[in-house]
């Protein structure tokens, strides 16, 4: 009896806030040239369970074993997502990971404030959305200025209420998982992306960049997904 091949991992690719799976667009080249399949999700950001629902959608178009991949935002996402059967290891860049009954917001309030949220503005009916200041000095502080003039104006707005809305059942208890930290965040606590890392475990990388590492160190961060990949045992 011949033995089928063994499926390579879908990679599933989670944006974050005030953003959009257009972020992925550096890391997505390497991960494809790997012969690694792809699916980057487009949330809408509008809520936990929202961005959930997008997310699931996405995993049950695929067949076969899933790495599902979360940027800052889309960490909560994937925290939440990730316990599809079919998900078999998470990556996390510079991600939230809250526990069960936990929300972002209250991983936020726990550490000292990053300099970006000085810079989030509300547009008085609860949506909040960064400065262009902010994008330059803080979000994008590692990519050129005028790109990161175009990621502000591009930037979808992202609810208030979002931060508050909780995880039912956190998927990296029961799955291998692997963190990207950035060293130089100055949107997400470095100690809170450290102390995520240590809590859950996981395989542990720290690039010297700024929050947004899949756009300025786009081949580190796909070498650490490569890594999940190939420690579920699929591509050949």
């Amino acid at each position: 009896m011949t033995q089928s091949p063994t499926t390579a991992p879908t990679v599933v690719l989670v944006h974050g806030a005030w953003a959009d799976a257009s972020s992925w667009r550096r890391v997505i080249p390497h991960l494809l040239a790997k012969g690694i399949p792809v699916v980057a999700v487009q949330n809408p950001t509008s809520s936990l369970g929202d961005d959930v629902q997008a997310t699931q959608r996405a995993l049950d178009s695929i067949e076969g074993p899933i790495v599902l991949v979360g940027h800052s935002w889309g960490g909560a996402v994937i925290t939440e997502a990730g316990n599809d059967p079919k998900v078999k290891a998470l990556v996390y860049v510079a991600a939230f990971a809250p526990k069960v009954g936990q929300s972002v917001g209250d991983l936020v309030g726990a550490h000292e404030s990053p300099p970006a949220l000085g810079k989030i503005r509300d547009d008085g009916a609860g949506f909040l959305s960064l400065s262009a200041q902010g994008w330059v000095e803080d979000v994008a502080s590692d990519l050129p200025e005028d790109e990161a003039r175009v990621l502000a104006v591009v930037q979808p707005p992202f609810p208030a209420s979002a931060f508050g809305d909780k995880i039912t059942e956190a998927a990296w208890s029961t799955r291998p998982t692997w963190y990207v930290v950035s060293a130089e965040d100055r949107v997400v606590s470095v100690a809170l992306e450290r102390e995520l890392a240590a809590m859950m475990k996981a395989k542990t990388t720290e690039l010297k960049a700024g929050h947004l590492s899949l756009l300025s160190m786009p081949d580190a961060v796909a070498d650490i997904i490569i890594d999940a990949v190939n420690a579920t045992g699929a591509v050949a």
